[in-house]
């Protein structure tokens, strides 16, 4: 195996975290609300749309969070949670870039 095989087979390897959070429903659902929603939500503005209670929501957003999906912004009392999907975008894409040129190099 060459170098640059091993070094996708890495990628692959750094990339399943990101990928795992997201076979969750309710996480890509979280996404897409956050994604509508700019300014952020709360836990009770998120659980309101969601079908699940509070404490579920906030597990799933601590998920997302420690994936680098989303970050926390204290207003007030409250945290408001925002769409960060930046640097795990850039991860997965890297990831995919690499698998193409793997394969145009093999064809």
């Amino acid at each position: 195996m060459n170098r640059q095989t091993e070094d996708v087979l890495q990628q692959f390897k750094d990339c399943i975290p990101l990928l795992d959070v997201l076979t969750d429903e309710n996480r890509q659902a979280i996404i897409m609300l956050l994604a509508h929603n700019k300014a952020g939500l709360n836990v009770n503005a998120i659980s309101s749309h969601i079908d699940l209670s509070r404490p579920a929501v906030s597990h799933h957003l601590k998920v997302l969070k420690q994936s680098g999906y989303i970050k926390s912004e204290k207003k007030g009392v409250e945290n408001y949670y925002v769409l960060t999907v930046r640097k795990p975008l850039e991860q997965l894409k890297s990831l995919i870039t690499a698998v193409e040129n793997e394969c145009r190099e093999s064809q």
